[in-house]
């Protein structure tokens, strides 16, 4: 007899367990921003050239539009140079409230649901002029999905960071990408953002 309930009471707790899993899948999907037929724009910042290609591939990937956040003075070698601590990156990097200048900016930003922002790790942040960048919009009811490029740095907390920058918009979990990546291997994160781009 008490084998018979233990059996039943392990039956109701797998049943209620199952039934349990089964609702938040369905609540988990039914969270996901539906983003279909929405306007994609991938804007990045790069020094060297690898976020640009990881740029390229999401816009390619998903045909968005692309801009390029360009210094409205552009960086020279000596300005990269993180070995020397009188180069402008260190001295940027170091002055948590820098903003350097950009040349140009996006028409009508209104338009776009979906904004990737793309940008290099230095220091273990986004480069000062991402911040800029994030500064000179309204990204209110916008899903922002940040990525970044490094030799070995993580994303770290430079979207958390970049985030504290911004109001009203949804910041989905940045990743750290490489500039050798395919456009397979970068589309791959992309679709397994769980947003559905298909119109």
């Amino acid at each position: 007899m008490m084998k018979k309930i233990i059996v039943i009471l392990l039956s109701l707790i797998m049943i209620f367990g199952l039934a349990a899993c089964g609702n938040s899948a369905s609540t988990e999907e039914t969270n996901a921003p539906d983003v279909q037929g929405s306007k994609v724009l991938v804007t990045y910042f790069s020094a060297t050239g690898n976020t640009e290609g990881i740029a390229e591939h999401i816009a390619s990937g998903l045909n968005a539009d692309i801009y390029e956040i360009v210094p409205e003075e552009p960086y020279t070698d000596a300005d990269l140079n993180y070995s020397d601590n009188n180069s402008r990156t260190t001295i940027e990097m170091n002055d948590p409230d820098a903003l350097p200048a950009i040349s140009g900016s996006v028409e009508n930003m209104e338009k776009y649901t979906v904004v990737f922002i793309g940008y290099p790790i230095w220091w273990g942040d986004a480069p000062r002029i991402v911040s800029t960048f994030v500064e000179s919009y309204d990204f209110s009811g916008k899903i922002i999905v940040p990525f970044c490029t490094s030799g070995s740095s993580d994303i770290g907390s430079s979207a958390a960071d970049l985030e504290q920058l911004t109001s009203g918009a949804e910041w989905l979990s940045g990743k750290r990408l490489s500039g050798s990546d395919s456009q397979d291997t970068v589309m791959e994160w992309v679709n397994s953002l769980g947003l559905n781009f298909e119109e």
